[in-house]
């Protein structure tokens, strides 16, 4: 077998395993409006401790009084971490005040979608909840941006 040939059919197999890494990313222009951003306040429904994003779901009170369902993403659980962000940080419940930049598709169903670049707790204690390198605007929420 000649050496390109089994080069690529070792190299195949590899790229097609982790090849859904990259299918299931996203840069934050590709779905977020750096020029749309929101400020929510609210109780959060549910929390979606997962890869590749987790989730905070919150029901917020708009300016007509209708309770509005808002699921904002967050950078990966290990960054929510290392943050000082867990699981158990943000119980179902409680209030919180979340920083971040609407989703281009302003379609609410099932609800309506936002990157969240930090989150208030009801102590006041404030923290980076964003992810960072993947084109999300230099907004001084990350403590890392230079």
């Amino acid at each position: 077998m000649p050496l390109t040939r089994l080069i690529l059919a070792l190299a195949l197999p590899v790229i097609a395993i982790y090849s859904w890494r990259a299918w299931g990313h996203h840069a934050f222009s590709a779905e977020f409006d750096k020029d749309a951003p929101v400020t929510l306040q609210g109780e959060v429904t549910r929390i979606e401790w997962i890869n590749p994003h987790a989730w905070i779901h919150l029901d917020v009170v708009d300016e007509q009084g209708e309770t509005v369902a808002w699921m904002v993403e967050g950078g990966t659980p290990n960054t929510l971490l290392r943050a000082g962000i867990n699981k158990n940080s943000i119980p179902i419940g409680s209030q919180i005040k979340v920083r971040g930049y609407q989703a281009k598709d302003k379609r609410c169903q099932p609800a309506c979608k936002a990157n969240g670049r930090d989150v208030t707790f009801a102590n006041g204690k404030k923290v980076f909840m964003g992810s960072s390198g993947t084109g999300a605007p230099k907004d001084g929420a990350d403590p890392n941006e230079r």
